[in-house]
């Protein structure tokens, strides 16, 4: 914790010239763009391993048919196709998974209020009026959603909204050229029906998360959201 506070301070000083008072919320924006580069080489991955997937459903609906009576056998016809064609089943979450070690250290940094024995500096930073160990519950009680800190909310529920209204198009678009509803025989695979109604909705769950974490986390989700976006936009093209 203390290293990475010192790290995010170095930032700021860094940024203190171009930004202000709201470097730190600039360096938390720089440090997000820092993990979602490291995590890029596992997006591609993931994108490539999508397209060989959906390259694989002729193959799989043919299995289906074949041990249609038979779902134990399925399975492993199913994983040795994976295997063949050295496509993982689960290539696609290792970018989010990398990326929550970063959120909950962004996550429990601002919500410390003491690192290492000492009074944590990083609390007196603000993203123009709010404070970045704020909540939008604190700047709900403080002026109300048109004051001085609400407004800076407003302005980041905007901007998630957009992300996500993009997000779900692109989703849709994406689901319609590669569906995740491999069908055999009109027999749908139980349960992602459920999945493939939700998915398109999921980036709206963004404003939620942002409502209820810490500012300077709810940066990180937005800046990490909006790059999703256009990785997804440019990698699934």
């Amino acid at each position: 914790m203390s290293v990475f506070a010192s790290l995010v301070e170095h930032l700021a000083d860094l940024l203190q010239p171009l930004f202000g008072a709201s470097a730190a919320a600039a360096a938390i924006v720089l440090f997000t763009a820092l993990v979602r580069l490291l995590v890029h080489p596992l997006s591609r991955a993931a994108a490539r391993g999508q397209k060989a997937r959906a390259e694989l459903q002729p193959r799989i609906a043919e299995l289906r048919r074949t041990h249609a009576k038979n779902p134990e056998r399925l399975q492993r016809a199913v994983l040795d196709l994976h295997t063949e064609a050295k496509v993982s089943p689960l290539s696609g979450c290792l970018p989010s998974l990398c990326q929550i070690p970063a959120f909950f250290l962004l996550y429990h940094l601002f919500s410390s209020t003491s690192i290492g024995g000492e009074a944590n500096a990083l609390l007196s930073h603000r993203l123009l009026a709010a404070p970045l160990g704020g909540r939008w519950a604190d700047a709900l009680g403080d002026g109300g959603p048109f004051g001085s800190a609400g407004l800076v909310y407003a302005v980041l529920f905007a901007v998630v909204a957009g992300v996500a209204f993009f997000s779900y198009r692109l989703t849709r678009r994406t689901m319609a050229d590669r569906p995740l509803l491999p069908e055999a025989e009109g027999q749908r695979v139980p349960g992602l029906g459920a999945i493939a109604g939700v998915m398109p909705f999921m980036s709206f769950f963004t404003l939620v998360t942002v409502a209820v974490v810490p500012l300077a986390a709810a940066l990180y989700v937005v800046t990490s959201t909006a790059w999703s976006v256009v990785e997804r936009a440019v990698l699934y093209r």
